[in-house]
């Protein structure tokens, strides 16, 4: 044995391995730029619906108004409710909404309801 390799052996010297640092730095990117990937493409889909507000036509309907903002190009749906004064759905209707060139649209839409309501709100829209 050499003299270099006394020593090493003696104060704990010896050769690291950097194999399983690499491979450890190489799975964490991935794993990075995967939920990078599903941020991204998720929030290039969202769509957001904001209530303009209602007029109560009836007894048994309901004029909501509110905006979309989204994506351009794809068809949005949304589902419009109708709610009596303890919060209670006494309506509701699936909107559709064809794609258009602004980014941004208004929609107005009469919901028929089964009692009296007090309000009308967009509860959530999606791409179709």
């Amino acid at each position: 044995m050499t003299t270099a390799a006394q020593l090493d052996d003696r104060y704990g010297r010896t050769r690291k391995r950097r194999g399983p640092w690499i491979v450890g730095i190489v799975i964490a990117a991935l794993v990075v730029g995967a939920f990078s990937w599903m941020t991204v493409t998720q929030s290039m889909s969202s769509v957001d619906a904001d209530d303009l507000g209602f007029d109560l036509v009836d007894e048994h309907s309901v004029e909501v108004r509110f905006q979309v903002t989204g994506v351009q190009g794809k068809d949005v749906i949304c589902i419009v409710e109708a709610l009596d004064e303890e919060f209670g759905v006494v309506g509701w209707k699936l909107v559709d909404i064809a794609a258009g060139e602004s980014h941004s649209t208004a929609v107005s839409a009469t919901v028929p309801t089964v009692a009296a309501a007090t309000t009308g709100l967009v509860n959530t829209c999606w791409v179709a």
